[in-house]
């Protein structure tokens, strides 16, 4: 199979190399030449272009599968509406749908705004509030609606994977914060929905080949925890005294996420793809992870 990775980042890369441990052809898009070295080295097949550029993107192979999961570029000038939407858009005017080919977008729960602790699925109604689930929300209507149909049929088979927060070894939010006994500026109470990134990288990749290409999947653990336990988790795990909580104060979008609470609801994922995660909570994970048993970004 040949498989093309837009954003081969911190979730990216896990999944090119499992791709790649499965004897699959890996290119990988990045405007950094010296990335693109370490894509090399690592048996990716570089090319780089710039999503943002149009007139770059016309290199992209024609392939069997397209990952999309392009983080928000906070370096450049673009808003994030305009970096979602428009670098998609960009990307799909270029790809070459001359396979039967399927596209995963890696979007985010986000385009969820309940703030009452109720339970979402696939079938709840997306109601963003803050400025990126919008922009997710919007360029996930771009995906379903740009270049659907051909005269012969589809284009493309289309997977939308709505991630929880993802966190992995490197990545453990809020960890100097309580480190050096900061405030935490959130409501205790809000709900958090996490998903190891391995696990996440086990969904792209099953999703991926799936004999039944899912529309719509919600990926998080098991056990969506209260802001409140994620942070008792910590202190414990790392040792630390209690943390302190405020109100959010402001309008940054760290305050908004404060405000936000539900729980996301991950059957539809484990059953469809006939997956059991290896961190269905949170408090495993982060102990594989302080354990230094999951340094590997494999």
């Amino acid at each position: 199979m040949e498989r093309l990775i837009i954003g081969c980042g911190y979730l990216g890369r896990r999944v090119a190399r499992r791709w790649l441990k499965m004897g699959d052809t890996v290119f990988a898009v990045t405007r950094d030449p010296a990335r693109a070295d370490e894509f090399e080295q690592d048996g990716i097949i570089p090319l780089v272009a710039d999503i943002r550029d149009h007139s770059t993107l016309a290199i992209l192979p024609t392939v069997d599968t397209v990952l999309y999961a392009v983080g928000f570029d906070r370096s450049g000038d673009q808003s994030i509406r305009g970096f979602f939407v428009d670098t998609l858009g960009n990307v799909l005017s270029n790809i070459s749908w001359g396979k039967c080919s399927r596209f995963l977008y890696i979007s985010s729960t986000g385009v969820y705004g309940q703030e009452d602790g109720q339970w979402v699925d696939e079938e709840s109604p997306c109601q963003p509030v803050r400025e990126g689930g919008l922009a997710c929300f919007d360029a996930e209507n771009l995906l379903e609606s740009e270049g659907v149909l051909l005269p012969d049929g589809p284009a493309f088979e289309k997977c939308i994977l709505r991630l929880g927060g993802i966190y992995g070894p490197g990545r453990i939010p809020r960890r100097e914060e309580v480190r050096a006994g900061k405030i935490i500026a959130a409501s205790p109470e809000g709900w958090l929905n996490l998903i190891h990134v391995d696990d996440a990288a086990r969904v792209v990749v099953a999703a991926a080949d799936a004999s039944e290409f899912p529309d719509l999947l919600l990926v998080a653990d098991s056990c969506p925890l209260r802001r409140e336990d994620y942070f008792k988790e910590l202190c414990r795990q790392l040792d630390a005294p209690p943390v302190c909580f405020e109100g959010p104060g402001g309008d940054s979008g760290r305050a908004q996420r404060a405000l936000g609470s539900k729980r996301v609801s991950n059957q539809k994922m484990l059953a469809s793809l006939n997956l059991t995660l290896e961190f269905p909570q949170f408090s495993a994970g982060l102990s594989a992870i302080l354990a230094g048993d999951n340094d590997s970004d494999g």
